[in-house]
C-alpha cells in the first residue's frame, strides 16, 4: 500500500475512534507530518494531560507511551511499536535503583528521575524532570537532602554544572549522544566555521564544552529561530532536522555525520512506521497496560514535575 494510501486510512481512522496521534521530534519525517502535535518529552507531556481524546497514540519510545498513560489511566494508549525501547531507559533498571536505594536508606535521597526512565523508576522518585525543565525544577528542591540524579550522568553533570549543587548521579546514557565526540565537532567546525553549534545536554561534557548553545530539542527550535546566525550544527537525534527544516526555512540545519561518525540515528525511534500506526489504529493494539498501583505512585512525581515547570 502507498503512504498516501496509509495517510488517508490513518486519518479515517482516528476520526473514527477519537484518536489524537503524538509524536516525538525524532519520529520518521512522514510520520510527524501527519502527528496532530511534535514535540520533545515535555511538551509531549503536557499535552498528553491536556487531551479530550479517547485515544492516544503515541508515536515514540516505550517510556514515552507509558508516561501518556500515567497521566491518563482511564484513556487507551496505543504505541504502534511495543519494542520501541531506550537504552537510556535500560541503563536504570527498577530493581537496581531500588537496591541501591535500600543499601543507602541512611541518606535520605531526593530522587530526580530523568523522564526517560520506565514506570517502576517514576514510582520511585520524588520528581521527574526533562532535559528542557532540568535545571528549572532543581533549582527549586528542598537544599537539606542530598540529590539522587538518574539515570543520565551526562545531563546530570550539565545540571549540577549549571547550578553548582553537588548531587549523587546514576552512570546511564543514551547509546547515540554517547556517540558524538569533540573529534567529530572539531571536524564539523573546520567545514563550517560560521555554523553555530547547538548540541542536546545528554551528549558528553567534551562535546558540550565545544558548544554554543545547550538545550532540549525544543528548546533548539526557539533558539534557532531568534539567533542572528544563519546556520547551525545539530548535535542531537538526526530526526529533529526534518523539524527544524520545516519551522525555520530560511536557515540551514547541518546534521552530525562525518568521516569519524555515522551514527546519529536512533533505531528505536525509527522503529515505528506508517503501516505500525495504522494498525494500531485498526485494532486499539498494542495498548499499553500497566498496573494501578504503579501508576498511583508514577503520577505523584510526574504532577510535580508539570507543577514546578509552569
Amino acid at each position: 500500500m502507498s503512504d498516501s494510501a496509509l495517510i488517508e486510512e490513518i486519518l479515517q481512522l482516528k476520526h473514527q475512534h477519537n484518536a489524537i496521534i503524538l509524536a516525538h521530534s525524532y519520529q520518521r519525517p512522514e510520520i510527524q507530518d501527519l502527528a496532530d502535535f511534535v514535540g520533545d518529552s515535555l511538551a509531549l507531556a503536557y499535552k498528553a494531560q491536556e487531551t479530550t481524546s479517547d485515544v492516544i497514540v503515541f508515536c515514540g519510545v516505550h517510556f514515552m507511551a507509558e508516561t501518556a498513560k500515567i497521566l491518563n489511566p482511564q484513556k487507551r494508549v496505543l504505541l504502534p511499536d511495543l519494542e520501541a525501547g531506550c537504552s537510556l531507559e535500560a541503563s536504570c533498571p527498577a530493581e537496581s535503583l531500588a537496591q541501591f536505594l535500600e543499601a543507602h536508606q541512611d541518606k535520605n535521597y531526593y530522587v530526580v528521575a530523568y523522564i526517560n526512565c520506565s514506570i517502576g523508576v517514576k514510582a520511585q522518585a520524588d520528581v521527574i524532570v526533562t532535559s528542557g525543565n532540568a535545571a528549572k525544577v532543581v533549582a527549586q528542591l528542598p537544599s537539606d537532602r542530598p540529590i539522587l540524579f538518574v539515570p543520565d550522568h551526562n545531563l546530570g553533570n550539565w545540571v549540577q554544572e549549571q547550578l553548582g549543587r553537588s548531587m549523587e548521579i546514576w552512570n546511564g546514557a543514551c547509546h547515540v549522544h554517547m556517540e558524538f565526540t569533540a573529534h567529530q565537532i572539531l571536524e564539523l567546525k573546520d567545514r563550517y566555521p560560521d555554523a553555530e553549534i547547538v548540541c542536546h545536554p545528554e551528549c558528553p561534557k567534551e562535546v558540550r564544552d565545544l558548544s554554543h548553545h545547550i538545550c532540549s530539542t525544543e528548546k533548539m527550535i526557539a533558539y534557532c529561530r531568534e539567533s542572528s546566525k544563519k546556520t547551525f550544527i545539530i548535535v542531537t537525534e538526526s530526526g529533529i532536522l526534518h523539524r527544524l527544516r520545516q519551522l525555520v526555512p530560511d536557515k540551514e540545519f547541518i546534521g552530525t555525520t562525518t568521516a569519524q561518525c555515522t551514527c546519529s540515528e536512533c533505531g528505536y525511534m525509527k522503529m515505528n512506521t506508517l503501516e505500525k500506526l495504522r494498525n494500531a489504529l485498526k485494532n486499539l493494539e498494542p495498548s499499553i497496560e500497566l498496573p494501578e498501583e504503579l501508576l498511583q505512585k508514577a503520577a505523584a512525581p510526574l504532577r510535580r514535575m508539570l507543577e514546578l515547570s509552569k
